[in-house]
């Protein structure tokens, strides 16, 4: 399970998946797809878009990784979390030629969720990559649209360890006619998606081009509204948005890019009162948490998953335009990400609660203290995510901020 070990888990070969999804029937053939990839909101993409389509009466599969609190988030429809009987049954069920095809956690994973999908007659299925793109076990689909999000440094021992080839194995979930959304256009991957979407021929469209989403003023730190800008036209006004990170403009602009391709194209009943109705509702809608995630108001308590350089970028860049008295960092990594350059980026007037997330993978958290110590941050260490949090709170006065970062695995424990 990548989840927890991490290389030992990878599987850079389609071969399983293929051979996996025969056995079962092909049910990713039976619903209509949309499939996202990138390095960064990705997850956030495919519940906004997902939400919406739900909003909009449609019977909609959302397949996302990893889970925080229960393997069955990765699986839902309409919200709703695949049956613990129905995971059960799927095991049980194929057990033996799991046995000999042996796949990986992720791969049965995504049998399990097309099998759940076709047997459930979705009207259509919002697939979020799980790694890369090219050899990730979810590129067997045949979408109606292809988006990648952005492209950063994340995964390089398995993508590449520049831009340019991560977005080459990113660019391999392009399909021959599919439209392309990209979510932000970047001088050393537009090039690379632009000459994949010619050779497969097909449009692609940038979503920046198109959508922009202004953030209003509001005092409370758990409240967002935006107005949303279609083309340079006002498109809607004063959405109250859930999505509290920044870093979200650019996920629901890419979205909403995403919808316009379906309504466009595909004739998808998606209105404007569905848009508003799925952006506002969607925690109620997916269960999407973890991101700019406001856990308490006093102190100030927020969690946020964001893990890589790009990631790590947008949170520090938030913190620092927020009013708070003091910073309470909350601070885990697992052992196969660069300490040096995240911590790097980490504000130094902060007091920090190293702490090791628990998985097999998790950084050893003395040893990321010293690290850190190398870099300029103060703190102690702590045996568990739960001291750490609690430290921290304790140690908190009410107009100070209190944060939880570094790992998904870290803030999944909070949580």
């Amino acid at each position: 399970m990548y989840q927890r070990m991490g290389k030992a888990a990878y599987k850079a070969d389609l071969g399983n998946t293929v051979e996996l999804l025969d056995l079962l029937g092909n049910p990713q053939n039976r619903f209509k797809v949309v499939h996202v990839a990138g390095t960064n909101g990705k997850g956030s993409v495919s519940n906004i878009v997902a939400s919406v389509l739900q909003d909009a009466g449609l019977k909609t599969g959302l397949y996302t990784s990893p889970h925080l609190k229960d393997f069955r988030e990765r699986i839902r429809i309409n919200g709703e979390l695949i049956p613990e009987e129905e995971v059960v049954n799927f095991v049980q069920s194929n057990m033996t030629e799991f046995d000999r095809i042996k796949p990986s956690f992720f791969e049965m994973t995504v049998g399990m969720a097309f099998d759940h999908f076709a047997k459930e007659n979705v009207d259509i299925a919002v697939i979020e990559v799980g790694l890369g793109g090219r050899l990730d076990s979810t590129n067997i689909v045949n979408p109606l649209v292809s988006v990648i999000t952005n492209i950063g440094f994340d995964h390089t021992q398995f993508l590449g360890n520049s831009i340019e080839q991560i977005a080459i194995e990113k660019a391999g979930i392009i399909k021959e006619g599919v439209p392309v959304v990209i979510g932000r256009k970047q001088a050393e991957t537009s090039p690379i998606f632009e000459k994949t979407a010619s050779e497969k021929r097909t449009e692609l469209t940038y979503a920046e081009n198109h959508y922009d989403i202004k953030l209003l003023q509001t005092l409370k730190p758990n409240e967002q509204y935006i107005d949303i800008w279609k083309n340079n036209e006002l498109f809607l006004e004063e959405v109250n948005s859930p999505l509290l990170g920044f870093y979200q403009q650019e996920n629901i602009a890419t979205a909403l890019m995403v919808l316009e391709v379906l309504t466009t194209k595909y004739n998808l009943p998606v209105e404007p009162g569905n848009i508003r109705e799925g952006i506002e509702y969607l925690h109620k809608n997916t269960g999407f948490i973890g991101r700019w995630h406001v856990l308490d108001t006093n102190p100030l308590t927020i969690c946020d998953t964001g893990h890589n350089e790009e990631g790590i970028k947008a949170v520090v860049q938030q913190l620092m335009s927020s009013t708070f008295d003091h910073l309470h960092f909350i601070f885990g990594m697992v052992n196969d990400k660069d300490p040096e350059t995240i911590l790097s980026l980490l504000p130094r007037n902060a007091t920090y609660y190293f702490c090791k997330p628990d998985i097999p993978r998790g950084m050893d958290a003395e040893e990321l203290q010293t690290k850190a110590a190398e870099m300029g941050l103060t703190g102690l260490s702590y045996s568990s995510v739960d001291r750490a949090f609690s430290s921290a709170f304790n140690n908190a006065r009410p107009r100070d901020l209190v944060f939880v970062g570094g790992s998904t695995y870290v803030v999944a424990e909070v949580i």
